[in-house]
């Protein structure tokens, strides 16, 4: 499987605020028009399927790409974000004066976010869920929707990054990072990539056993 983690385009709240699982939160109108030049840049590959978390700025990101492609959005709560519970809907900079939020970057593999998850329940859950979307899709191109933290944490798995150094890895709005999951082992095609994406086109050749 040639898989595209996909994270959703911008809304209001990007940068500002932490969004988590709060329902209402639409792409603006610049993150629509990311969403479209999404579609057109990749339009020179053949996806058999697109799938999205299911908070609303995910699926307005996905839409696009799946009309083009004739195809539909499946929704999994296992793609959507961290469920960051009582920080839901709190500004950054609030967050950053915090002594949680330093441990949140040192140490996010000890942290459980009050009132939400653990990164670690966060990696398990999305990680299963790729799992799930290869087992369908052994030989397909796939397009998943989701968002930041949740594609640097399956991208830190197949990478063997530990769960601790996650944050360095830059994950931009309407960003595509791409994995080969076929037999043997995985490989990183494209990291936090907003350009073409012609070269992955074809997926890599399955290598001949010695």
């Amino acid at each position: 499987m040639l898989l595209l983690l996909v994270r959703h385009a911008l809304t209001a709240h990007t940068g500002d605020r932490l969004s988590g699982w709060l329902p209402g939160i639409s792409l603006s109108e610049e993150g629509r028009a990311q969403a479209v030049a999404l579609a057109e840049r990749l339009e020179p590959l053949k996806i058999d399927a697109v799938y999205s978390s299911p908070l609303e700025r995910a699926v307005e990101t996905a839409r696009p790409l799946a009309s083009s492609k004739g195809l539909r959005v499946r929704t999994r709560e296992a793609l959507g974000e961290v469920r960051y519970g009582d920080w839901e809907g709190r500004r950054l900079r609030t967050l950053a004066k915090t002594k949680l939020w330093r441990q949140v970057l040192m140490r996010p593999s000890e942290t459980r976010f009050p009132g939400g998850e653990t990164i670690r329940e966060t990696q398990f859950r999305s990680v299963a869920a790729v799992g799930e979307l290869r087992k369908a899709h052994p030989r397909h191109v796939v397009a998943a929707v989701s968002h930041a933290d949740t594609i640097r944490l399956v991208v830190a798995h197949y990478a063997g990054i530990h769960i601790d150094l996650y944050q360095r890895l830059a994950i931009a709005p309407a960003s595509v990072s791409v994995l080969w999951l076929g037999d043997g082992m995985p490989m990183m095609l494209k990291l936090n990539d907003t350009g073409t994406l012609d070269r992955v086109a074809t997926p890599p050749r399955r290598r001949r056993k010695p």
